[in-house]
Protein backbone atom coordinates (compact mmCIF):
# COMPACT_ATOMS: atom_id res chain seq x y z
CA UNK A 1 0.00 0.00 0.00
CA UNK A 2 1.21 4.04 -0.93
CA UNK A 3 1.94 5.49 2.50
CA UNK A 4 2.19 9.54 2.41
CA UNK A 5 5.99 8.88 1.51
CA UNK A 6 5.85 6.47 -1.12
CA UNK A 7 2.86 7.12 -3.74
CA UNK A 8 1.95 5.25 -7.24
CA UNK A 9 0.11 6.89 -10.09
CA UNK A 10 -1.43 6.00 -13.39
CA UNK A 11 -0.43 9.31 -15.20
CA UNK A 12 2.27 11.82 -13.40
CA UNK A 13 2.98 15.61 -14.80
CA UNK A 14 5.39 18.01 -13.82
CA UNK A 15 4.10 21.11 -14.68
CA UNK A 16 0.75 22.50 -14.46
CA UNK A 17 1.15 24.58 -17.64
CA UNK A 18 -0.91 24.40 -20.95
CA UNK A 19 0.97 21.62 -22.06
CA UNK A 20 0.84 19.49 -18.99
CA UNK A 21 -2.83 20.22 -17.78
CA UNK A 22 -3.57 19.51 -21.45
CA UNK A 23 -1.78 16.01 -20.74
CA UNK A 24 -3.53 15.21 -17.22
CA UNK A 25 -6.87 16.10 -18.47
CA UNK A 26 -6.74 13.54 -21.65
CA UNK A 27 -5.01 10.70 -18.97
CA UNK A 28 -7.86 11.93 -16.30
CA UNK A 29 -10.18 10.66 -19.85
CA UNK A 30 -9.14 6.73 -18.88
CA UNK A 31 -6.92 6.81 -15.55
CA UNK A 32 -8.44 7.31 -11.71
CA UNK A 33 -5.00 8.36 -10.60
CA UNK A 34 -3.50 11.52 -12.14
CA UNK A 35 -1.04 13.99 -10.33
CA UNK A 36 0.47 16.95 -10.87
CA UNK A 37 3.98 18.26 -9.43
CA UNK A 38 3.88 22.25 -9.36
CA UNK A 39 5.90 24.24 -7.15
CA UNK A 40 5.58 27.61 -9.00
CA UNK A 41 4.70 30.37 -6.52
CA UNK A 42 1.11 30.89 -8.60
CA UNK A 43 -0.14 28.39 -10.19
CA UNK A 44 -1.41 28.93 -14.43
CA UNK A 45 1.97 28.46 -16.53
CA UNK A 46 3.60 30.75 -18.57
CA UNK A 47 0.85 31.12 -21.43
CA UNK A 48 -1.61 32.56 -18.74
CA UNK A 49 0.58 34.30 -16.33
CA UNK A 50 3.76 35.57 -17.76
CA UNK A 51 2.82 35.24 -21.50
CA UNK A 52 0.65 35.25 -23.81
CA UNK A 53 -2.19 36.37 -21.82
CA UNK A 54 -0.68 39.77 -20.15
CA UNK A 55 1.36 40.26 -23.43
CA UNK A 56 -1.44 40.36 -25.50
CA UNK A 57 -4.19 43.10 -23.65
CA UNK A 58 -1.14 45.64 -23.86
CA UNK A 59 0.09 44.86 -27.63
CA UNK A 60 -3.32 45.42 -28.22
CA UNK A 61 -4.12 48.64 -25.90
CA UNK A 62 -1.13 49.96 -27.76
CA UNK A 63 -2.73 49.04 -31.42
CA UNK A 64 -5.38 51.40 -30.25
CA UNK A 65 -3.29 54.27 -29.02
CA UNK A 66 -1.41 53.94 -32.69
CA UNK A 67 -4.80 54.75 -34.44
CA UNK A 68 -5.41 57.47 -32.02
CA UNK A 69 -2.08 59.03 -33.17
CA UNK A 70 -2.79 58.07 -36.43
CA UNK A 71 -6.74 59.84 -36.42
CA UNK A 72 -6.11 62.81 -39.31
CA UNK A 73 -5.36 60.12 -41.68
CA UNK A 74 -8.99 58.90 -40.84
CA UNK A 75 -10.89 62.73 -40.88
CA UNK A 76 -10.64 62.12 -36.81
CA UNK A 77 -9.59 64.73 -34.37
CA UNK A 78 -8.52 63.87 -31.10
CA UNK A 79 -6.12 66.52 -29.67
CA UNK A 80 -4.67 64.42 -26.89
CA UNK A 81 -4.43 60.05 -26.28
CA UNK A 82 -1.14 58.43 -23.98
CA UNK A 83 -0.71 55.76 -21.97
CA UNK A 84 -1.85 55.32 -18.48
CA UNK A 85 0.71 53.01 -17.37
CA UNK A 86 -1.08 51.91 -14.32
CA UNK A 87 -4.64 51.62 -15.95
CA UNK A 88 -2.97 48.87 -18.81
CA UNK A 89 -1.74 47.72 -15.78
CA UNK A 90 -5.49 47.04 -14.15
CA UNK A 91 -7.14 46.21 -17.08
CA UNK A 92 -4.24 43.49 -17.66
CA UNK A 93 -3.92 41.91 -14.12
CA UNK A 94 -7.83 41.58 -14.23
CA UNK A 95 -7.62 39.70 -17.49
CA UNK A 96 -5.07 37.17 -16.32
CA UNK A 97 -6.76 36.82 -12.77
CA UNK A 98 -9.79 35.60 -14.59
CA UNK A 99 -7.75 32.95 -16.92
CA UNK A 100 -5.74 32.17 -13.99
CA UNK A 101 -8.35 31.38 -11.72
CA UNK A 102 -10.33 29.20 -14.04
CA UNK A 103 -6.87 27.32 -14.35
CA UNK A 104 -6.26 26.57 -10.63
CA UNK A 105 -9.45 25.43 -10.07
CA UNK A 106 -9.39 22.91 -12.67
CA UNK A 107 -5.60 22.14 -11.20
CA UNK A 108 -6.91 21.98 -7.97
CA UNK A 109 -10.10 19.63 -8.50
CA UNK A 110 -11.03 16.43 -6.86
CA UNK A 111 -9.62 15.08 -10.51
CA UNK A 112 -6.10 15.30 -9.57
CA UNK A 113 -3.46 15.17 -6.91
CA UNK A 114 -1.78 17.99 -6.83
CA UNK A 115 1.29 18.59 -5.38
CA UNK A 116 2.76 21.89 -4.38
CA UNK A 117 6.30 21.63 -4.61
CA UNK A 118 9.63 20.84 -6.25
CA UNK A 119 10.49 17.47 -7.83
CA UNK A 120 13.84 15.83 -9.05
CA UNK A 121 14.20 12.32 -10.51
CA UNK A 122 16.26 9.92 -7.97
CA UNK A 123 16.23 7.60 -10.52
CA UNK A 124 14.39 5.98 -13.47
CA UNK A 125 11.17 5.19 -12.19
CA UNK A 126 11.15 7.99 -8.70
CA UNK A 127 10.32 11.71 -8.24
CA UNK A 128 11.61 12.85 -5.32
CA UNK A 129 10.09 16.04 -3.73
CA UNK A 130 11.12 18.43 -1.25
CA UNK A 131 9.70 16.93 2.05
CA UNK A 132 10.89 13.59 1.21
CA UNK A 133 8.00 12.51 -0.68
CA UNK A 134 8.75 10.00 -2.87
CA UNK A 135 6.47 9.79 -6.54
CA UNK A 136 6.41 6.77 -8.69
CA UNK A 137 4.08 6.58 -12.12
CA UNK A 138 3.14 4.01 -15.26
CA UNK A 139 4.06 6.86 -17.30
CA UNK A 140 5.29 10.32 -16.79
CA UNK A 141 4.83 13.97 -18.04
CA UNK A 142 7.68 16.53 -18.30
CA UNK A 143 5.74 19.85 -19.14
CA UNK A 144 7.91 22.53 -16.80
CA UNK A 145 8.56 25.14 -19.88
CA UNK A 146 11.27 27.12 -20.47
CA UNK A 147 12.95 30.25 -18.46
CA UNK A 148 14.43 33.46 -20.13
CA UNK A 149 18.67 32.87 -21.78
CA UNK A 150 21.23 34.64 -20.64
CA UNK A 151 23.84 34.32 -23.51
CA UNK A 152 27.58 34.60 -22.55
CA UNK A 153 28.07 38.25 -23.42
CA UNK A 154 30.64 40.34 -20.94
CA UNK A 155 28.44 42.09 -17.92
CA UNK A 156 25.06 40.90 -19.49
CA UNK A 157 24.98 38.12 -16.29
CA UNK A 158 26.20 41.38 -13.93
CA UNK A 159 23.61 44.10 -15.03
CA UNK A 160 19.88 44.58 -13.89
CA UNK A 161 18.72 43.75 -17.42
CA UNK A 162 14.83 43.74 -17.98
CA UNK A 163 13.50 40.23 -19.18
CA UNK A 164 9.81 40.47 -20.86
CA UNK A 165 8.58 39.42 -17.21
CA UNK A 166 9.11 43.25 -15.87
CA UNK A 167 7.94 45.05 -19.35
CA UNK A 168 4.79 43.15 -18.74
CA UNK A 169 4.52 44.30 -15.15
CA UNK A 170 5.52 48.40 -16.28
CA UNK A 171 3.54 51.00 -15.00
CA UNK A 172 4.48 54.16 -16.49
CA UNK A 173 6.33 55.14 -19.55
CA UNK A 174 10.14 54.38 -20.07
CA UNK A 175 11.81 57.24 -21.47
CA UNK A 176 14.19 54.76 -23.48
CA UNK A 177 14.99 51.36 -23.75
CA UNK A 178 17.83 48.68 -25.38
CA UNK A 179 15.80 45.56 -26.80
CA UNK A 180 17.99 43.22 -27.09
CA UNK A 181 17.11 40.25 -29.96
CA UNK A 182 14.92 40.31 -32.60
CA UNK A 183 12.62 36.79 -31.89
CA UNK A 184 9.02 36.90 -31.37
CA UNK A 185 8.79 38.41 -27.73
CA UNK A 186 11.74 40.79 -28.81
CA UNK A 187 9.88 42.40 -31.32
CA UNK A 188 6.48 42.64 -30.17
CA UNK A 189 8.20 44.30 -26.64
CA UNK A 190 10.26 46.47 -28.80
CA UNK A 191 6.80 47.29 -30.59
CA UNK A 192 4.98 47.91 -27.94
CA UNK A 193 7.55 50.63 -25.91
CA UNK A 194 7.61 52.27 -28.78
CA UNK A 195 4.04 53.04 -29.13
CA UNK A 196 3.27 53.81 -25.53
CA UNK A 197 6.06 56.55 -26.05
CA UNK A 198 9.38 55.29 -25.56
CA UNK A 199 12.72 55.46 -27.62
CA UNK A 200 13.48 52.25 -28.76
CA UNK A 201 16.88 50.84 -30.19
CA UNK A 202 17.06 47.84 -30.88
CA UNK A 203 20.00 45.34 -31.48
CA UNK A 204 19.95 41.65 -33.24
CA UNK A 205 22.87 39.49 -33.74
CA UNK A 206 21.06 38.03 -37.11
CA UNK A 207 21.04 39.86 -40.48
CA UNK A 208 17.51 40.41 -40.14
CA UNK A 209 14.86 40.50 -37.71
CA UNK A 210 12.73 37.16 -37.09
CA UNK A 211 15.06 34.84 -38.60
CA UNK A 212 13.23 31.65 -38.48
CA UNK A 213 10.16 33.77 -40.48
CA UNK A 214 10.49 34.00 -45.05
CA UNK A 215 12.69 36.83 -45.73
CA UNK A 216 9.89 38.62 -47.26
CA UNK A 217 7.96 38.79 -44.21
CA UNK A 218 11.10 39.57 -41.69
CA UNK A 219 11.75 42.74 -43.94
CA UNK A 220 8.10 44.01 -44.22
CA UNK A 221 8.38 44.38 -40.91
CA UNK A 222 11.65 45.91 -40.36
CA UNK A 223 10.16 48.57 -42.75
CA UNK A 224 7.55 49.09 -40.80
CA UNK A 225 9.51 49.16 -37.32
CA UNK A 226 11.98 52.03 -38.64
CA UNK A 227 9.48 54.09 -40.14
CA UNK A 228 7.87 54.11 -36.87
CA UNK A 229 10.72 55.70 -35.01
CA UNK A 230 12.63 52.17 -33.96
CA UNK A 231 16.50 52.49 -34.25
CA UNK A 232 17.21 49.12 -35.61
CA UNK A 233 20.73 47.34 -35.88
CA UNK A 234 20.73 44.25 -37.17
CA UNK A 235 23.94 41.86 -38.27
CA UNK A 236 25.73 42.16 -34.94
CA UNK A 237 28.13 40.97 -32.54
CA UNK A 238 27.38 42.81 -29.25
CA UNK A 239 30.71 43.10 -27.13
CA UNK A 240 29.87 44.09 -23.98
CA UNK A 241 27.06 45.89 -21.70
CA UNK A 242 27.42 47.66 -18.91
CA UNK A 243 25.75 49.66 -16.22
CA UNK A 244 25.71 53.07 -14.20
CA UNK A 245 23.72 55.24 -12.49
CA UNK A 246 22.30 57.44 -15.87
CA UNK A 247 21.40 53.84 -17.87
CA UNK A 248 22.55 51.25 -19.46
CA UNK A 249 25.27 51.30 -22.33
CA UNK A 250 25.62 48.27 -24.85
CA UNK A 251 29.29 48.37 -27.17
CA UNK A 252 28.61 46.25 -30.37
CA UNK A 253 29.92 45.79 -33.83
CA UNK A 254 28.32 46.31 -37.26
CA UNK A 255 29.75 45.90 -40.58
CA UNK A 256 33.62 45.89 -38.87
CA UNK A 257 32.60 49.48 -37.43
CA UNK A 258 32.59 49.47 -33.36
CA UNK A 259 29.44 51.17 -32.28
CA UNK A 260 27.68 52.21 -28.67
CA UNK A 261 24.30 53.10 -27.93
CA UNK A 262 22.63 53.80 -24.53
CA UNK A 263 19.28 54.39 -23.21
CA UNK A 264 17.71 54.38 -19.33
CA UNK A 265 16.72 50.13 -19.51
CA UNK A 266 18.08 47.77 -21.00
CA UNK A 267 15.67 44.38 -21.93
CA UNK A 268 17.12 40.82 -22.96
CA UNK A 269 15.44 39.54 -25.11
CA UNK A 270 17.57 36.96 -26.63
CA UNK A 271 15.71 33.64 -26.21
CA UNK A 272 14.37 31.10 -23.83
CA UNK A 273 16.39 27.77 -22.45
CA UNK A 274 14.65 25.03 -21.50
CA UNK A 275 13.45 24.61 -17.60
CA UNK A 276 15.10 21.13 -16.33
CA UNK A 277 18.00 22.37 -14.58
CA UNK A 278 16.72 20.88 -11.64
CA UNK A 279 15.33 17.74 -12.39
CA UNK A 280 18.30 15.66 -12.15
CA UNK A 281 17.44 14.44 -15.79
CA UNK A 282 20.81 12.02 -16.08
CA UNK A 283 19.14 10.10 -13.23
CA UNK A 284 15.94 9.33 -15.29
CA UNK A 285 18.55 8.15 -18.40
CA UNK A 286 16.83 11.21 -19.94
CA UNK A 287 19.23 12.39 -23.11
CA UNK A 288 19.13 16.12 -23.68
CA UNK A 289 20.92 17.68 -26.89
CA UNK A 290 23.09 21.32 -26.39
CA UNK A 291 20.09 23.65 -26.76
CA UNK A 292 19.00 21.53 -23.16
CA UNK A 293 15.47 20.57 -24.83
CA UNK A 294 14.79 16.65 -24.10
CA UNK A 295 15.17 14.60 -27.29
CA UNK A 296 11.30 12.98 -28.09
CA UNK A 297 10.32 10.49 -30.52
CA UNK A 298 7.01 11.39 -32.73
CA UNK A 299 4.89 10.68 -30.00
CA UNK A 300 6.96 12.61 -27.29
CA UNK A 301 8.71 9.33 -25.67
CA UNK A 302 12.09 10.31 -24.47
CA UNK A 303 15.02 8.23 -23.94
CA UNK A 304 13.27 6.51 -21.31
CA UNK A 305 10.02 5.26 -22.87
CA UNK A 306 8.06 5.79 -19.42
CA UNK A 307 8.98 9.90 -19.12
CA UNK A 308 7.33 11.80 -21.92
CA UNK A 309 7.85 15.57 -22.78
CA UNK A 310 5.94 18.70 -23.72
CA UNK A 311 5.85 22.28 -24.74
CA UNK A 312 9.07 24.46 -24.29
CA UNK A 313 11.12 21.92 -22.93
CA UNK A 314 10.79 19.33 -25.88
CA UNK A 315 10.30 21.85 -28.72
CA UNK A 316 10.89 22.05 -31.71
CA UNK A 317 8.33 24.97 -31.59
CA UNK A 318 8.09 27.38 -28.21
CA UNK A 319 4.38 27.43 -29.43
CA UNK A 320 1.20 27.36 -26.83
CA UNK A 321 -1.41 25.28 -29.15
CA UNK A 322 1.67 23.21 -29.72
CA UNK A 323 2.20 21.84 -26.80
CA UNK A 324 -1.41 21.21 -26.21
CA UNK A 325 -1.32 19.11 -29.09
CA UNK A 326 1.72 17.42 -27.78
CA UNK A 327 0.70 17.02 -24.70
CA UNK A 328 -2.84 15.36 -25.52
CA UNK A 329 -0.76 12.94 -28.25
CA UNK A 330 1.48 11.90 -25.24
CA UNK A 331 -1.17 11.19 -23.02
CA UNK A 332 -2.88 9.20 -25.20
CA UNK A 333 -0.17 7.25 -26.30
CA UNK A 334 0.82 6.62 -22.71
CA UNK A 335 -2.77 5.29 -21.89
CA UNK A 336 -3.13 2.79 -24.97
CA UNK A 337 -4.77 4.74 -27.31
CA UNK A 338 -4.81 5.60 -30.83
CA UNK A 339 -2.69 8.67 -30.38
CA UNK A 340 -1.26 10.68 -33.90
CA UNK A 341 1.64 12.50 -33.72
CA UNK A 342 1.82 16.30 -33.96
CA UNK A 343 1.87 17.47 -38.01
CA UNK A 344 4.37 20.29 -38.22
CA UNK A 345 3.80 20.33 -41.71
CA UNK A 346 0.24 21.80 -40.75
CA UNK A 347 1.98 24.27 -38.04
CA UNK A 348 0.57 28.09 -37.55
CA UNK A 349 3.29 30.61 -36.15
CA UNK A 350 2.06 33.87 -35.57
CA UNK A 351 3.74 37.30 -34.58
CA UNK A 352 1.68 39.56 -32.67
CA UNK A 353 3.36 42.68 -34.20
CA UNK A 354 1.72 45.09 -36.68
CA UNK A 355 1.79 43.91 -38.90
CA UNK A 356 1.27 40.87 -37.66
CA UNK A 357 3.32 38.25 -39.61
CA UNK A 358 1.61 34.42 -40.22
CA UNK A 359 2.28 31.48 -41.81
CA UNK A 360 1.19 28.20 -42.00
CA UNK A 361 2.27 24.97 -43.85
CA UNK A 362 5.56 24.40 -45.57
CA UNK A 363 7.83 27.52 -46.51
CA UNK A 364 9.52 28.22 -49.60
CA UNK A 365 13.08 27.42 -48.48
CA UNK A 366 11.29 24.08 -46.89
CA UNK A 367 10.00 23.38 -50.09
CA UNK A 368 13.40 23.72 -52.23
CA UNK A 369 14.83 21.53 -49.33
CA UNK A 370 12.98 18.94 -49.78
CA UNK A 371 12.67 18.73 -53.58
CA UNK A 372 9.42 19.48 -53.72
CA UNK A 373 7.93 21.09 -57.06
CA UNK A 374 5.32 23.70 -56.33
CA UNK A 375 3.50 26.62 -57.81
CA UNK A 376 3.30 30.23 -55.57
CA UNK A 377 1.94 33.46 -56.49
CA UNK A 378 1.45 36.79 -53.92
CA UNK A 379 -0.46 39.99 -53.74
CA UNK A 380 0.26 43.00 -51.86
CA UNK A 381 -1.90 44.97 -49.28
CA UNK A 382 -0.82 48.09 -50.96
CA UNK A 383 -2.76 47.47 -53.79
CA UNK A 384 -6.23 46.51 -51.60
CA UNK A 385 -9.21 48.36 -51.32
CA UNK A 386 -9.87 47.24 -47.36
CA UNK A 387 -6.71 47.70 -46.58
CA UNK A 388 -5.97 50.80 -48.14
CA UNK A 389 -9.13 52.38 -46.73
CA UNK A 390 -7.86 51.12 -42.68
CA UNK A 391 -4.40 52.33 -43.68
CA UNK A 392 -3.15 48.81 -43.18
CA UNK A 393 -0.54 49.05 -46.35
CA UNK A 394 2.29 47.23 -44.65
CA UNK A 395 2.62 43.58 -45.89
CA UNK A 396 1.19 40.72 -48.31
CA UNK A 397 -0.17 37.52 -48.42
CA UNK A 398 1.99 34.09 -50.74
CA UNK A 399 0.60 30.85 -51.22
CA UNK A 400 2.35 27.97 -51.97
CA UNK A 401 0.64 24.69 -54.14
CA UNK A 402 1.88 21.39 -55.57
CA UNK A 403 1.51 20.91 -59.33
CA UNK A 404 -1.74 19.37 -58.95
CA UNK A 405 -2.92 22.61 -57.08
CA UNK A 406 -2.84 21.68 -53.67
CA UNK A 407 -2.35 23.75 -51.28
CA UNK A 408 1.09 23.15 -48.93
CA UNK A 409 1.53 26.50 -47.48
CA UNK A 410 0.71 30.49 -47.01
CA UNK A 411 2.22 33.66 -45.74
CA UNK A 412 0.54 36.77 -44.45
CA UNK A 413 1.77 39.63 -43.51
CA UNK A 414 -0.87 41.94 -42.05
CA UNK A 415 -3.10 44.03 -39.80
CA UNK A 416 -4.80 40.85 -38.32
CA UNK A 417 -2.85 38.13 -40.15
CA UNK A 418 -3.44 36.07 -36.93
CA UNK A 419 -6.65 36.23 -37.98
CA UNK A 420 -6.47 35.76 -41.59
CA UNK A 421 -4.10 32.83 -41.83
CA UNK A 422 -6.53 30.47 -40.57
CA UNK A 423 -8.47 30.49 -44.13
CA UNK A 424 -5.57 28.89 -45.49
CA UNK A 425 -4.42 26.68 -42.34
CA UNK A 426 -7.74 24.93 -42.89
CA UNK A 427 -7.16 24.45 -46.60
CA UNK A 428 -3.35 23.14 -45.31
CA UNK A 429 -4.62 20.75 -43.05
CA UNK A 430 -7.27 19.43 -45.35
CA UNK A 431 -5.16 19.49 -48.36
CA UNK A 432 -7.65 21.38 -50.39
CA UNK A 433 -7.16 22.46 -54.00
CA UNK A 434 -6.93 25.85 -55.27
CA UNK A 435 -9.94 25.23 -57.37
CA UNK A 436 -11.79 24.34 -54.31
CA UNK A 437 -10.84 27.43 -52.20
CA UNK A 438 -11.90 29.81 -55.05
CA UNK A 439 -15.69 27.96 -55.05
CA UNK A 440 -15.80 30.04 -51.64
CA UNK A 441 -17.77 33.22 -51.47
CA UNK A 442 -15.15 35.67 -50.55
CA UNK A 443 -17.27 38.62 -49.50
CA UNK A 444 -16.35 42.12 -50.26
CA UNK A 445 -14.58 44.47 -49.46
CA UNK A 446 -12.71 42.52 -46.59
CA UNK A 447 -9.32 41.61 -45.64
CA UNK A 448 -10.05 38.22 -46.12
CA UNK A 449 -10.72 38.24 -49.97
CA UNK A 450 -7.09 39.04 -50.91
CA UNK A 451 -6.57 35.81 -51.16
CA UNK A 452 -8.56 35.29 -54.71
CA UNK A 453 -5.79 36.87 -56.06
CA UNK A 454 -2.69 34.40 -55.58
CA UNK A 455 -5.06 31.94 -55.85
CA UNK A 456 -6.38 33.05 -59.07
CA UNK A 457 -3.07 33.37 -60.43
CA UNK A 458 -2.13 30.07 -59.25
CA UNK A 459 -5.09 28.53 -60.96
CA UNK A 460 -4.21 30.56 -63.93
CA UNK A 461 -0.56 28.67 -64.43
CA UNK A 462 -2.39 25.01 -63.76
CA UNK A 463 -4.49 25.89 -66.70
CA UNK A 464 -1.84 26.76 -68.45
CA UNK A 465 0.73 23.81 -67.71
Amino acid sequence: MPTAQNQHFDYLVIGGGSGGYAAARTARETCQRVAIVDAAPELGGLCILRGCMPSKPLLYSAEVLHLAHQAEKFGLQIPKAQADGQALQQRKKALVREFAEYRQEQLQSDRFTLFRQRARFRDPDTLALEDGTRLTADHIMIATGSTVATPSISGLADVPAWTSDDVLDLDRVPESVIVLGGGIVACELAQFLNRIGSHIIQIQRSPRLLKAFPTDAADTLARAFTDAGIELHTDTAIQSISHAADGFTVTFTQNGESKTVQAAHCLNALGRRPNTASLNLEAAGIETPPSGHIDCDAHQRSSNPRIYACGDVAGPHEIVHTAILQGECAARHATGRHASPVNYDHLVIVVFTDPQLATVGLNESQLKDRGIDYLTADFPFDDHGKSILMEAKYGYVKVYAAPDGTVLGAECVSKDAGELIHALAVAVTLRANVNDLLQVHWYHPTLSEIWTYPLEDIQDALQNQ
